[in-house]
């Protein structure tokens, strides 16, 4: 089944010690293009939460992302679309499998995983942290969209069918000024960047480089990540 990621929110991020507007939560001037998935990883879990915030109670720099599901031959946007989320924390560790990055604390299997059905925009919205990083990999998020899931009564979902498997990643120049900050800054394993990465093939937004808005006026205020994700139906 063809995957596919368009272009949407493709500006440059704002600098990362200045605020900027707010970015819309869909880009109307995307086009749709078709792109290769990136690999799943070795950190997914089943059974995560439908919940429009996955932060629990991780410290690290605000992110809220927005998400917009379309057709990829219409670029129809896709209400009721389930997109699920994951990522590390600022020390590199994901839920269920703390200590793989060498730090040690509490796991309770859920922090930073997620998702949210779109709206009747196809627009996902999830508040989380921004990501840190583990050993060989740059910062990134990864993210499934799913169609025809059920809800159910624990507060997950069932079902479906499973469209695209991806993603996301973020700007050297913010994700540099993010490192600086705590608890980022404690991260004892060296980083990876951008172009290092063994996975994120310089596509831009058709190979899930976001769009980045600060804020507030330092790294510390947090940013606004947009994408649109085309999926072929």
């Amino acid at each position: 089944m063809g995957i596919g990621a368009a272009g949407a929110a493709a500006q440059g991020p704002s600098a990362p010690g200045a605020a900027a507007p707010a970015a819309g939560t869909a880009d109307s001037a995307a086009v749709c293009t078709l792109t290769k998935e990136m690999t799943e990883g070795p950190y997914y879990l089943g059974g995560a939460l439908v919940r429009a915030d996955i932060s629990e109670d991780k410290a690290g720099v605000p992110l809220e992302l927005a998400l917009t599901v379309v057709d990829d031959d219409t670029c129809a946007t896709l209400a009721n679309a389930l997109v699920e989320i994951w990522h590390a924390d600022a020390l590199g560790e994901y839920s269920g499998y703390v200590g793989n990055n060498g730090h040690q604390e509490p796991d309770n299997g859920t922090f930073l995983r997620g998702g949210v059905l779109t709206n009747a925009g196809g627009v996902a919205n999830i508040t989380t942290v921004y990501p840190g990083w583990y050993r060989g990999r740059c910062i990134h998020i990864h993210v499934k969209v799913h169609t025809g899931v059920t809800l159910t009564s624990d507060g997950s979902f069932t079902g479906g069918q499973e469209l695209h498997t991806g993603q996301l990643f973020f700007d050297e120049s913010v994700t540099a000024a993010v490192a600086r900050v705590s608890p980022y800054s404690t991260n004892t394993v060296t980083r990876t960047t951008l172009s290092q990465d063994s996975i994120y093939d310089g596509g831009g937004a058709a190979s899930g480089l976001v769009g980045l808005t600060a804020l507030g006026g330092s790294p510390s205020a947090g940013y606004r990540a947009t994408l649109t994700l085309g999926v072929e139906r």
